[in-house]
């Protein structure tokens, strides 16, 4: 096989791989629905049962990009699918709430599988291909939409304890896949002598912190809303769990996918413009999802009058679907900053930030059910995502927008050539 087969092979199957992971990772945002409600559990208890996963999941991250340099990609993406094989199938057999907790944090070591797969299949193609080479593997997030298909069809045709089972399967399949058609190069094995603390010595630099908020929204709140979207669709518009998958998928397919076109993109028109336009759709996306269903009395000269205010589930799954392709373009331009700003240290860098996008997942729908407990309004979670926007857009207009010439010699002309 020539090198270049090689680094088709190696990047095919590590996308599938990871997809399977991510699909694994979001499983709690379909079956997490009737556990809920056998278990009586409120809207925060809920959020926490969803966010456990993604906590394993993110911090793990740094350790993992750490081996990956030290032992190769092969063997440590191998290692970390078949150690969640037993903990998805042991979830199917779980019965109180602290099972489901523990079980899953074993379960969201499938998130990590982000860190050990950018590093090994970049290092199979050459330097202007490698933004193309981690765009094409970071599309494997639509592992979230994934789960959308395919866990309803075996929740409601079987219960929701099938769903571990036939994860379980297909993560021990893929296990075996992975080994057979990947490989190793001990050409790219690197003496990693990057530790945590070196790494967490990072958040000392402004850029990073700006960066790690920017993830945060981009990323944490593509996994906080792909997993809260579904029990969203059945409570807000009253569908039942197959029809509020599918509208879900909406928003995590995009959001997953065309995160290799939000790559070309800023390659082409750099990372600062492409972030600038994904935070203002964002903003007017989640300005118009905040507003809750409103009725209102208006006295007429007729009488009283009442009137209805609120978004359809049409309106509703198209603004969601925008919001989608805004997340994915901004989890690519996120990473493009890194590389034009800290090419020396793009992987202790790209690793904190990773972290800080994987603990807004795990934060955001924990905040979500706290919230709704709180207000009692289902759009509040949608509120506290156009808030952090909101942060995001005033720090970006004052470190980078404000600095930039409109006008004299130093103003960056638009050419015809773009």
């Amino acid at each position: 096989m020539t090198k270049k087969s090689q680094a088709l092979a190696v990047l095919l199957v590590s996308t599938f791989a990871f997809t399977v992971c991510f699909m694994v990772w979001m499983m709690f945002g379909v079956i997490g629905i009737p556990i809920k409600k056998s278990l009586g559990l409120n809207a925060t208890e809920f959020g926490l049962l969803m966010a456990t996963p993604v906590l394993t999941g993110s911090l793990i991250r740094v350790p993992l990009g750490i081996w990956t340099d030290r032992f190769g990609g092969r063997i440590v993406m191998t290692l970390l699918m078949a150690a969640t094989v037993p903990a998805i199938w042991l979830m199917s057999y779980a019965t109180a709430y602290w099972h489901f907790l523990v079980i899953g944090l074993f379960v969201g070591l499938a998130g990590g599988s982000f860190s050990v797969g950018t590093p090994y299949v970049a290092r199979w193609f050459p330097k202007n291909r490698q933004g193309f080479a981690m765009g094409v593997y970071g599309a494997g997030n639509s592992g979230a939409a994934v789960n959308k298909f395919v866990a309803p069809v075996l929740l409601v045709a079987f219960g929701w304890t099938m769903v571990p089972m036939v994860y379980a399967a297909i993560m021990a399949g893929t296990v075996v896949l992975f080994w057979m058609f990947s490989a190793s190069d001990p050409s790219h094995l690197v003496p990693s002598n990057t530790k945590f603390s070196d790494q967490l010595k990072m958040l000392k630099e402004p850029k990073v912190l700006k960066y790690c908020q920017y993830y945060s929204i981009v990323f944490g709140g593509y996994v906080a809303l792909s997993l809260w979207m579904v029990q969203y669709y059945v409570g807000e518009f009253g569908l039942d769990i197959r029809a509020a998958a599918l509208l879900a998928a909406c928003f995590s397919l995009p959001g997953g996918v065309l995160r290799a076109v939000g790559g070309w993109l800023s390659d082409k028109y750099g990372a600062h413009s492409v972030t600038w336009w994904v935070m203002w759709v964002s903003w007017i996306c989640l300005f118009l999802l905040s507003y809750p269903q409103t009725d209102f009395t208006v006295l007429t000269i007729d009488g009283p009058k009442t009137f209805h205010i609120g978004l359809n589930v049409y309106v509703f799954t198209a603004l969601m679907f925008l919001l989608g392709i805004a997340f994915a373009f901004g989890k690519a331009s996120v990473f493009k900053y890194i590389s034009d700003d800290y090419p020396a240290n793009i992987g202790t860098v790209s690793g904190i930030v990773g972290l800080a996008g994987g603990l807004g997942g795990f934060v955001l729908p924990i905040l979500f059910g706290a919230l709704m407990d709180l207000t009692g309004i289902r759009s509040s979670a949608f509120m506290l995502m156009y808030g952090v926007v909101w942060v995001s857009l005033i720090w970006m207009y004052w470190t980078e927008v404000r600095k930039t010439e409109v006008m004299g010699s130093n103003a960056k002309a638009f050419s015809l050539q773009g």
